[in-house]
């Protein structure tokens, strides 16, 4: 009797139960039916792997629809239609964006609305007649359709990097490195040498930068003398050539006014050179005659020989 009795509770702790569950869903689908939609068409121009029919929709992160259907479109294959539904109370704008992001570590795929500014005006779309809207390409969209491309980069690097570590060339490796250690060594030992040589590098250095100074002020001072003293040597010039044109302009005037006594002139020096020359022969009979009563006065005055003529 009491095992019939057992049996009965757990038939009608299971009815009840089921008849909970399906209360429940009538509830949730009444729910779900009485809510008021907003449908909208969202283009993709790339694939949309990891989306499918029932994925959720999100606005900033918050779930507020579900994805309904995705088609390729007929006229352009490169292009999937994918639509959605959104609860009417949020208010997807003209503005607003849709994309793409990961919904959990398999793969899976949610359609996400963000943006929008309250000054543009809002989207409304039916079941029959959707508002589109164009997807922009997200950060991980990129990145899954550039695998292949960055696998192959990869698989090229990789075997870039097994020809640069090959035998050979890790022969040459520890030969440079061998190399560069006896290098390190023989400067090590010429440390004292390379202080010193360094040392008088920084005296150079520090000559040169005095001689740089010295002639930095050379050349200001130079400049200062060319500045004030050659201003005065160029004016005084200047006025010494404006001083001699303008006495050349009276020699030439005055040389032209006086053209016929100039002649006149030139024409008496030339009578003027026979006597000249007579002049000269007494100079010389008179310059002879003093020289020699200096040396023998009493011989010249008494009766020495007589003066001659000094012939011409």
């Amino acid at each position: 009797m009491e095992p019939k009795a057992h049996h009965v509770i757990i038939g009608l702790f299971t009815l009840i139960a089921v008849a909970a569950a399906l209360m429940f869903a009538l509830w949730l689908a009444k729910s779900s039916a009485d809510r008021e939609w907003a449908y909208y068409e969202i283009v993709f121009d790339h694939a949309v792997s990891g989306l499918a029919k029932g994925n959720p929709v999100l606005y900033t992160g918050v779930e507020v629809g579900d994805v309904l259907g995705l088609q390729l479109d007929q006229t352009s294959p490169g292009q999937v239609r994918v639509l959605v539904r959104v609860e009417q109370s949020v208010p997807v704008r003209e503005n607003t964006r849709a994309g793409l992001v990961l919904a959990n570590i398999t793969g899976s795929m949610s359609v996400q609305f963000s943006g929008g500014s309250k000054d543009s005006p809002i989207l409304e779309g039916t079941r029959d007649d959707p508002a589109r809207i164009t997807a922009e390409p997200s950060a991980f969209n990129s990145l899954l359709t550039n695998g292949e491309a960055l696998l192959t980069k990869a698989e090229m690097l990789l075997t870039n990097a097994n020809k640069l570590f090959s035998q050979k060339n890790t022969e040459n490796m520890t030969m440079i490195l061998q190399n560069a250690r006896e290098a390190s060594d023989s400067l090590l030992g010429s440390r004292d040498q390379l202080i010193a040589l360094l040392e008088r590098m920084d005296d150079a250095g520090k000559r040169a930068a005095e001689a740089a100074v010295k002639v930095s002020t050379v050349s200001k001072n130079a400049n200062a003398l060319l500045q004030n003293e050659g201003k005065s040597v160029l004016t005084s010039m200047s006025a010494a050539m404006n001083t001699v044109q303008q006495t050349a302009a009276r020699i030439d005037n005055l040389t032209r006014n006086n053209e016929g006594a100039l002649d006149s002139g030139l024409q008496g020096m030339g009578e003027l050179a026979p006597a000249l020359r007579e002049l000269r022969s007494t100079l010389r009979n008179l310059n002879q005659f003093t020289r020699r009563l200096e040396e023998d006065p009493t011989g010249t005055i008494w009766g020495g020989p007589s003066i001659k003529e000094v012939s011409q």
